[in-house]
């Protein structure tokens, strides 16, 4: 792999436009496992100051999130009655489970989501894929609509997640990449949201290559930087119209 090339994708991707769309995956389409051996060359600018969320915009942000994520979850609570009976009858076990996720400064949170796949015990993690055959019926159809994502109103009442932010990776997730992509700490200075800049612009679901991770943090990073309440409002709004179904989401 030319370091020179990689220089250049780096050198070409340090600023964060609004309609980043990462190019030249044959660049980063590099294993994991061989990662360490070239995660200086695909670094985002780590240097970039991200200043989190204080004082009066913190306020609104967590104003915004109590009163909207509670009517929300008094709206939606029948559909998610609804979801947990078609859960329980489809397959053996319960209709909800936690899962711990990377939250802000990388505290370890609970994140509550519906069961979409089979249990099967097994503990090994392993990202989702299309036709994955650990995936129910039911659960197919929740991934699809990003229904399986709801009970994470729970969490934003609670105050551990926004109701727009930079995802929750699972802390897997997280190891696998943060050799690579040393800037993917700098999205956690802020909390974690169920739907972010990044995800109504189509970077969601599996991230098999670096290049996917890139463009998702750089996404996150925009949103950090350009943060406002209308901006939340906007994107909310697109997740409602446009961002529950995707072809990557599965």
């Amino acid at each position: 792999m030319p370091s020179a090339e990689l220089l250049k994708y780096n050198k070409k991707n340090l600023q964060v436009p609004a309609n980043v769309r990462s190019a030249n995956s044959d660049v980063l389409d590099a294993s994991i496992q061989d990662a360490q051996a070239w995660s200086s060359l695909v670094a985002l600018d780590n240097n970039a100051t991200l200043v989190p969320l204080s004082g009066i915009g913190a306020a609104f942000k967590r104003l915004e999130d109590f009163v909207l994520g509670s009517i929300a979850l008094i709206l939606l609570l029948p559909v998610m009655v609804i979801i947990s009976i078609a859960v329980k009858l489809d397959s053996t076990g319960p209709a909800l489970f936690c899962q711990p996720r990377s939250g802000r400064n990388r505290e370890i949170i609970k994140v509550y989501k519906f069961r979409t796949m089979f249990q099967n015990g097994s503990q090994e993690f392993r990202q989702a894929q299309k036709d994955d055959p650990r995936i129910t019926r039911v659960g197919a159809f929740l991934r699809k609509t990003s229904l399986d994502e709801l009970p994470q109103l729970i969490n934003v009442i609670q105050g551990s997640m926004s109701l727009v932010g930079p995802r929750p990776h699972p802390l897997k997730l997280d190891d696998e990449f943060k050799y690579v992509i040393p800037a993917l700490n700098s999205r956690y200075c802020v909390k974690p949201g169920i739907t972010g800049w990044a995800q109504i612009n189509g970077f969601r679901g599996e991230t098999r290559r670096v290049g996917d991770m890139v463009s998702r943090i750089e996404h996150d990073r925009h949103y950090i930087r350009h943060w406002s309440l209308w901006m939340d409002f906007k994107i909310l709004v697109l997740t409602v119209f446009k961002g529950w179904t995707h072809k990557n989401a599965y």
